[in-house]
């Protein structure tokens, strides 16, 4: 996971289609996320074994990411989200990890998407790089969490 502009590069190679290979991959999850059962079981299921299938520092990370939302916004849903671990209000990805390994970018980040109420003022952040979850990213997270469900 070095990050240089040379693996960037790499990524960046695409096919006919003009997608890499990661982005394809990504469709493809999406495509049979849509297929799948919408029973909460099965999609709590669906972000265990994304999770599982994580790199050791990428699953400590959503595993803490995911204790932090089954604490401080129960509301939230399991999902995924591309392949990527996920969690929804009302069917409606809020919040969502983007594994570095993913798109073999520097890396991780955490997402919000339109449903989060992270509004503030006429611009605001919507995604955060992060490398590793310490105490104070911990203390981070669990006030955006907090606020966009609020």
């Amino acid at each position: 996971m070095s990050g240089s502009v040379g693996d960037m590069a790499e990524t960046k190679k695409t096919s006919k289609s003009g997608f890499s290979a990661e982005e394809r991959a990504a469709m493809k999850a999406a495509a049979a996320e849509r297929k799948a059962s919408q029973k909460q079981e099965d999609l709590d299921q669906a972000l265990a074994v994304a999770i599982a299938q994580l790199p050791d520092d990428e699953r400590a990370m959503a595993e803490k990411i995911d204790a932090i939302v089954r604490e401080h916004a129960p509301m939230l849903a399991s999902k995924t989200y591309y392949g990527m671990p996920g969690w929804a209000r009302e069917g409606k990805v809020c919040l969502f990890m983007q594994p570095a390994t993913k798109f073999k970018f520097r890396y991780s980040t955490i997402g919000f998407d339109p449903t989060a109420h992270l509004d503030d003022g006429n611009m605001w952040p919507t995604a955060f790089a992060i490398l590793t979850i310490g105490p104070a990213e911990e203390k981070k997270i669990i006030e955006l969490v907090k606020q966009a469900v609020s």
